[in-house]
C-alpha cells in the first residue's frame, strides 16, 4: 500500500550567499518558497509538511494564510545547521506513522508545478517499485518518492546530503520517470537562477497562487 502520500518540502537552509533568506527571494511576483508550496497544496498529495529552520518565524509570517491551509503543516528543524539530512529526518519522523509513502520536494525549485507532482505520484502509485525518481535523458532530478519500507534508511542519513546514496544502492527498485523539460529541475542557487526561473514562469503566464507579504 502506498496511499495516502505525504509531501515534505525541505526549506530550512540559511542560504547566506543571498544576503537574506533564499526562501523569501522574489520570483515572478511571488516568493521562492511560495511556488513549490502552492504546487504541493494544489496537488493530489494528501498532506504537505513544510520544514523550516533558519528565519522560520519571518518566513511563516511572509507566507500568511498559505501556512494555515488545511493540508499544510509547518514544522521547525532546530538542527538545520547540520545539513539537509536533519530536515529530511524531521519530516519523516512527523509522517512515518500516518503515511505509507512520501514525496520529497525542494523549497528552491519553483518550476516543479502541480502537473509534475501529480504525474510522478500517479506513476509511483501504479508501480510496484518503492522508489520513484524523475529523470531527463539519464540525469536524475527532484522530487523523489519513497515507500515506507525505506523510512528506516532515510532516518539513518547523516550530514549535508539527501537520499542519493539510498537511490544509488537500490537501483533495481527505482522507477525512473522521464520528464520532457529539464528546466523543471532548476535549483535557485544564485540570483541569476532566480531571474531565469522568473522569466520561465512569466512565459507560462503563471501567477503566484500563494498570497505572500514581507514583514
Amino acid at each position: 500500500m502506498k496511499k495516502p502520500t505525504a509531501g515534505i518540502i525541505l526549506a530550512a537552509g540559511e542560504s547566506t550567499r543571498f544576503g537574506e533568506p533564499k526562501q523569501l527571494v522574489a520570483v515572478a511576483g511571488g516568493l521562492l518558497i511560495g511556488w513549490p508550496l502552492a504546487a504541493a497544496l494544489a496537488s493530489k498529495l494528501d498532506h504537505v509538511v513544510l520544514v523550516l529552520g533558519a528565519e522560520h518565524d519571518r518566513i511563516r509570517r511572509c507566507l500568511g494564510s498559505a501556512s494555515a491551509h488545511p493540508k499544510c503543516e509547518v514544522i521547525v528543524n532546530p538542527d538545520y545547521r547540520s545539513g539537509q539530512s536533519a530536515s529530511l529526518k524531521a519530516g519523516v519522523l512527523r509522517i512515518r506513522n500516518d503515511f505509507p509513502s512520501v514525496m520529497f520536494l525542494l523549497g528552491d525549485q519553483p518550476l516543479v508545478d502541480t502537473t509534475v507532482i501529480d504525474f510522478l505520484l500517479g506513476r509511483f502509485v501504479a508501480s510496484e517499485k518503492p522508489i520513484c525518481v524523475p529523470t531527463h535523458r539519464g540525469t536524475r532530478g527532484n522530487p523523489v518518492l519513497f515507500a515506507s519500507c525505506f523510512y528506516p534508511q532515510l532516518l539513518a542519513i547523516e550530514g549535508d546530503q539527501g537520499a542519493r546514496d539510498i537511490i544509488d544502492g537500490h537501483s533495481h527498485q527505482v522507477l525512473a520517470v522521464e520528464i520532457d523539460d529539464p528546466r523543471v529541475f532548476l535549483d535557485v542557487d544564485r540570483r541569476e537562477d532566480a531571474e531565469t526561473a522568473a522569466a520561465l514562469l512569466k512565459a507560462r503566464s503563471i501567477r503566484p497562487a500563494v498570497t505572500v507579504r514581507r514583514p
